[in-house]
């Protein structure tokens, strides 16, 4: 990724105002630092003067103003290593002790403290600094000042503004690589995705966003990403596979309809013969709408377009009605229609398409049943999965061709003498998918037992009936 996308992308901004909050943040932490450390010396320079002033007070109270001076002359000669300032001024403004050649010109505040400028000869270094210090009138006139030079404390505060000043740079300089660090990362898993987007919009439906095996977010999204993709691969290849039936498998009888309208034009209107074209060509028609219904059916059920129309089923109540739909059939074709003993489940659904799904099962069911079959149809409850199934006594499906049937259009050799599109389990599986279950086809021994597979929630209980 060069220079100018990376300036442009979002996660750059984003990491510059993190940045500039985590700079302010640090700018806050660190003049907090400053001030307690300035606070804390310079409290610590003035208890120091306190002390000092109660131990010449002590050294006046008890001595008189001789054991004040000999205490301040002992302090001036250590000032040198103690940084203290000392004066005592007789009534008449001499200079009786101490180290300081004349009064400080600054006015002092109301608890006696004040800061004045110091000027240091050139054997120390030479310079202006500032004392700080505080003044007591005594009896007898005397002026008494006890202070330090705050020299050393500047320097601390030099320092320390310094270190952190470094450290301030520092920080900014290690943040602002590892924003940048961190941006490009996280571009270049984005640019990955961009890259496979852009192939797969060029054609090349196969390819897939890869995933790292760190399971992060980025990890979670390039597998929804793929998912997606593998949804909308088998959506297209049921769309090319869809239409090449439709070429082929619909060909013939778009034939014969034409063909017997062919027929009928030149029939007499009032002979038998054109009522039989007619009635065939309508005949044809009625299949072709059943095929182009079953059809969108399914591809309603794959894009999960009726997931809007779920609703609480009760699936005993289901099966009634499906066996309710089909008992005069049944009686009329000597077929016994068996209802096994019904658990009451629910399951949250599409009743229209699961109906329909148990239909087209309880239809293959009699087609291949033949007079004096039997059909047992039930729905029970097993560890989680409720299943609908339908059992005949067929002849059964090759385990073989299981996977096979359950194509569009495909139908064995078996049942090309029945009617039907081979639309019917193609269906059922679709309905199976949207609501994420499953479609079994196991042998029955003789016959087929087919199993409408479909996961039950712990929320959902049993029936109302």
């Amino acid at each position: 990724m060069n220079r100018a996308s990376l300036l442009r992308s979002r996660i750059f901004r984003l990491v510059l105002v993190y940045l500039c909050f985590f700079t302010l943040a640090v700018l806050l932490l660190t003049g907090a630092i400053f001030w307690a450390t300035s606070s804390s010396v310079s409290r610590q320079t003035d208890s120091t003067i306190d002390a000092e002033i109660r131990g010449l007070a002590e050294q006046f109270s008890q001595r008189g103003t001789p054991g004040l001076i000999a205490a301040l002359q002992r302090r001036t000669v250590a000032a040198a290593q103690t940084r203290g300032l000392y004066l005592l001024m007789g009534p008449d403004n001499r200079v009786l002790a101490g180290n300081l050649s004349r009064w400080p010109d600054e006015p002092a505040d109301s608890e006696g403290w004040l800061t004045f400028r110091l000027e240091f000869p050139e054997v120390e270094g030479g310079g202006v600094n500032f004392g700080r210090a505080r003044t007591f009138n005594l009896r007898g006139g005397l002026r008494l000042l006890v202070g330090h030079d705050v020299r050393e404390r500047d320097r601390v505060a030099v320092l320390i503004r310094e270190i952190l000043a470094w450290s301030l740079l520092a920080i900014f300089g290690i943040s602002l690589l590892g924003g940048l660090l961190m941006s490009r990362v996280l571009l270049g898993r984005i640019e990955t995705i961009n890259r496979t987007s852009r192939d797969i919009m060029g054609g090349d439906l196969t390819r897939r966003v890869p995933v790292s095996g760190r399971e992060d977010e980025f990890d979670q999204l390039a597998k929804n990403l793929n998912a997606m993709l593998d949804q909308i691969e088998r959506l297209l290849g049921g769309m090319r596979q869809v239409s090449d039936n439709i070429a082929h498998d619909l060909r013939s009888p778009l034939a014969r309809l034409r063909s017997g309208l062919e027929l009928a034009l030149i029939e007499d209107p009032g002979s038998d013969g054109y009522r039989d074209a007619i009635a065939k060509a309508i005949r044809e028609a009625d299949s072709l709408l059943k095929t182009f219904t079953a059809l969108l059916s399914i591809a309603q059920a794959e894009a999960g377009a009726s997931r809007d129309r779920f609703a609480s089923v009760d699936l005993q109540d289901l099966i009634q009605d499906v066996v309710e739909l089909y008992d005069p059939l049944t009686e009329e074709l000597g077929i016994t229609l068996e209802v096994q003993p019904l658990q009451a489940v629910r399951r949250t659904g599409d009743r229209d398409l699961l109906f329909q799904a148990l239909v087209n099962l309880l239809d293959n069911a009699i087609k291949f049943s033949g007079t004096g079959g039997r059909i047992e149809i039930g729905v029970e409850r097993q560890e989680g999965t409720a299943i609908l199934s339908v059992s005949d006594r067929g002849p059964g499906i090759p385990e073989d061709q299981r996977e096979e049937v359950l194509k569009r259009f495909v139908r064995l050799e078996q049942s090309r003498s029945t009617s039907g599109s081979g639309l019917g389990l193609s269906l059922v599986q679709a309905v199976a998918h949207l609501h994420d279950g499953e479609l079994l086809l196991e042998d029955n021994a003789p016959g087929l037992r087919a199993s409408l597979c479909l996961p039950v929630g712990p929320s959902e209980g049993g029936g109302s009936r």
